[in-house]
């Protein structure tokens, strides 16, 4: 299997040298020339060089699947694999104690392969610049052993099982397919196992895993994964997605707000200074909206939809991106006749019975809430509010959060779900949050919820129609000002303290 170790037939040209394959060379792997490994102190060098691998490597799968669908058919593989970056250290010690990430958990080699370098080339410049300050010890930068799926050298979702059914040959006589048993996430979960004499990862994500993530985001928000902003708001209403078109284009407006453009379902960009222009689509399960700056410091919105297995589906695709924050942003029912509704919940604990994470995160491990979002959250409720201490009380609750996976819970005998609700303290029901915060607890990606009690089923107030839609129009607008106002207090942070060591466990990735 390893690019390192196979049989070659060496040169990237591919024309016609599949034609009239000498039978002795059959089982030959047509590959890419080797390429050493080489060391680097600078990390922008080192990401330029990641760059230039991947570039060759997957334009290579690309013209041999050309060759393919012309009907030049290798008789042997074809093969290339990812770059990879790796370290090799020699001691515990470290130049900067302080920081969450950014170092390596013990002597030894620690190597990630790497995917898009164009896409991440921000991100793998700063975590290699850490990894260099704190180790003083060159990165190596050359070819892995874990080969490219043909469908992830293309960017764009190709359809590629087509040719085999045109040429009726299977695809994976000749090319690396996506293999599932590298696509866990066994390394970021913390249940994997190096094997012995293998280096240890330096990153919470596998290339395959990431690639995978890229084109499932694709598919899920009809948007390309290099519109993502690194501040996400997730929200389970529509309402709250049309008012976020119509604020970005006030923001848009204002030059020193720093966004210039927005990008709507489709890869539909509308620039700073020009009219928005509405092309009917019919729209993905999840559409995504993003507000860009030019540095990614702007933020996605996503309409995630209603239920757990959404929240964990987005969520596990958003967090290869490594975003620095992601917010919850939605309705909930009400637990206390104290409440109003347009009155707001901050999160502060969870009791999940949502159960799509039983198996990737025990619900014994508890939620923690994050004081930097925290403050953030409750600081841009009273900007916006123009209430203060203990006059936010009158429309703001911290609290405890249940989030479940039954739409109408109400419908069966709820005194025993009500029970629970009592002796967990719970303030708030809805169906999202605690998967949202426990995805990011688990992919250390730091979260928070902050929630618009839009019924109170256990008092009577049900959520029916015309009185949704009077709420709809008087809270919506305000409560997402809230979550952007949050967003921009967060931006502000310096990263090492909003990235914090909280989310970190013993034996850490380097890479954030």
């Amino acid at each position: 299997m390893a690019c390192q170790n196979n049989k070659r037939k060496k040169g990237t040209p591919m024309g016609n040298e599949f034609t009239n394959i000498d039978p002795a060379q059959e089982q030959a792997s047509w590959e890419p020339p080797h390429v050493p490994y080489e060391a680097f102190t600078d990390a922008q060098a080192a990401v330029d060089r990641l760059r230039e691998l991947f570039e060759t490597n997957t334009a290579f799968l690309r013209d041999a699947f050309a060759d393919f669908l012309a009907g030049r058919i290798p008789q042997g593989r074809v093969r290339a694999c990812y770059p990879e970056v790796r370290i090799a250290t020699a001691t515990h010690s470290r130049i900067d104690s302080r920081l969450a990430y950014g170092f390596v958990s013990g002597p030894g080699i620690h190597s990630a392969t790497v995917t898009r370098p164009d896409l991440f080339g921000g991100y793998l410049k700063e975590q290699i610049e850490l990894l260099l300050r704190n180790h003083e010890v060159p990165v190596e930068v050359g070819i892995s052993a874990l080969p490219i799926p043909l469908h992830f050298a293309f960017y764009d979702g190709t359809h590629v099982e087509g040719a085999a059914e045109v040429l009726q040959r299977p695809l994976a006589d000749v090319f690396d397919l996506p293999d599932l048993s590298i696509l866990d996430d066994a390394i970021v979960n913390g249940t994997y196992e190096v094997p012995a004499g293998a280096p240890r990862p330096l990153a919470p994500f596998t290339a395959p895993r990431v690639d995978y993530s890229l084109h499932r985001l694709q598919h899920y928000t009809a948007t390309a994964a290099e519109h993502f902003q690194n501040f996400v708001i997730l929200t389970n209403y529509q309402f709250y997605i049309d008012e976020f078109c119509r604020l970005a284009q006030e923001l848009m407006a204002d030059p020193q707000s720093g966004y210039t453009r927005f990008v709507e379902p489709g890869n539909l960009v509308t620039e700073a200074g020009s009219e928005r222009q509405e092309v009917a689509m019919r729209l993905p399960q999840m559409p995504a909206y993003h507000l860009v700056r030019p540095d990614a410091s702007g933020i996605t919105m996503i309409n995630i939809g209603v239920g757990p297995s959404n929240a964990k589906t987005i969520t596990d695709h958003v967090a290869v991106l490594r975003p620095h924050a992601w917010l919850m942003l939605g309705h909930c029912a009400g637990l206390r006749n104290s409440q109003k509704l347009g009155d707001y919940v901050l999160a502060h604990g969870y009791v999940r019975e949502d159960h799509v994470l039983d198996a990737d995160l025990p619900t014994w491990v508890p939620i923690p809430p994050l004081a930097e979002v925290q403050v953030a959250l409750e600081r841009a409720v009273e900007e916006i509010t123009g209430l203060a201490g203990y006059e936010l009380k009158r429309v703001m609750r911290t609290g405890t959060v249940a989030s479940i996976d039954n739409r109408n819970w109400e419908l069966r005998d709820h005194r025993e779900p009500v029970q629970r609700f009592s002796q967990s303290r719970a303030i708030a029901l809805d169906m999202e949050s605690a998967t949202i915060a426990a995805n990011g607890f688990r992919f250390r990606v730091p979260y928070g919820t902050l929630l618009c009690v839009s019924d109170k089923p256990l008092h009577g107030e049900l959520k029916l129609p015309g009185m949704a839609t009077d709420f709809y129009k008087r809270q919506v607008a305000q409560h997402l000002r809230i979550g952007i106002r949050s967003m921009e207090i967060l931006r502000a942070m310096p990263r090492e303290r909003l990235h914090s060591r909280k989310l970190r466990s013993f034996a850490e990735t380097a890479f954030q």
